[in-house]
């Protein structure tokens, strides 16, 4: 079975989305019914890219996320643990620079990037705190810290749904569409063991960031986190 458990074991956690690999993005568009495509457009109007600013893309999969940075002139880096997700990145992306990297310890000198994000990824870190003070550190003083993850919605009763969905419907969809659908339980599961938007605004402040806001996304399913190195 290709899957995790909420201790987030990384060789778990990257033998899983190496299993998901090859039909992640094709999951994601269907999981989502295809708010990704927005959200991914909320991360790019967030991280503001100039031509020629240095971006960090970690737990960029197949470079989905990354393609529109290099797009306005970025130079971006896709950084993701799982070597499965690099390689079907790199055959449909072959010009970005896709870079083998674990979020607790970047193969990144310090100062090196304008801006960091990272989307649906944090939570998979085995230890968040520490992937946003990696993210720290690679960051020059002034950059930019964008994260896009799961959160929890403003509603009571959109969240009663929600969390219906998330954790019966989502796993069985899955099934029809994933490489892997097994993963998709845990996928779930550790949504819901998230932190909140204040949760996460806390985690992020105390890795050493400062100036931590978030926007809500989707009523609350998605919430994108700002901050300055």
């Amino acid at each position: 079975m290709a899957r995790a458990d909420l201790d987030k074991q990384p060789t778990d956690v990257r033998r899983m989305f190496d299993a998901v690999a090859r039909r992640y993005d094709v999951t994601n568009d269907v999981l989502s019914l295809g708010q990704d495509r927005r959200w991914r457009r909320d991360v790019l109007r967030a991280v503001d890219p100039r031509p020629g600013d240095f971006v960090l893309d970690l737990a960029a999969g197949t470079g989905t996320s990354s393609q529109p940075f290099a797009d306005l002139g970025a130079r971006v880096v896709p950084c993701d643990f799982s070597l499965g997700m690099l390689r079907v990145g790199k055959q449909a992306r072959p010009h970005l620079p896709f870079t083998a990297g674990d979020g607790t310890r970047l193969p990144f000198a310090d100062d090196t990037f304008d801006a960091v994000t990272i989307s649906f990824g944090l939570r998979n870190i085995v230890d968040p705190r520490a992937g946003l003070a990696e993210l720290h550190r690679v960051t020059r003083s002034g950059g930019r810290l964008v994260v896009c993850e799961f959160s929890h919605p403003t509603f009571p009763a959109f969240r009663t749904v929600y969390l219906e969905y998330l954790m019966k419907a989502l796993p069985t969809i899955a099934r029809a569409v994933s490489s892997s659908p097994d993963a998709y339980v845990y996928l779930a599961e550790s949504i819901r063991a998230w932190p909140d938007q204040q949760g996460l605004a806390t985690m992020v402040g105390e890795a050493g960031w400062q100036n931590a806001e978030w926007r809500n996304l989707s009523g609350g399913i998605v919430a994108l986190h700002r901050a300055t190195a």
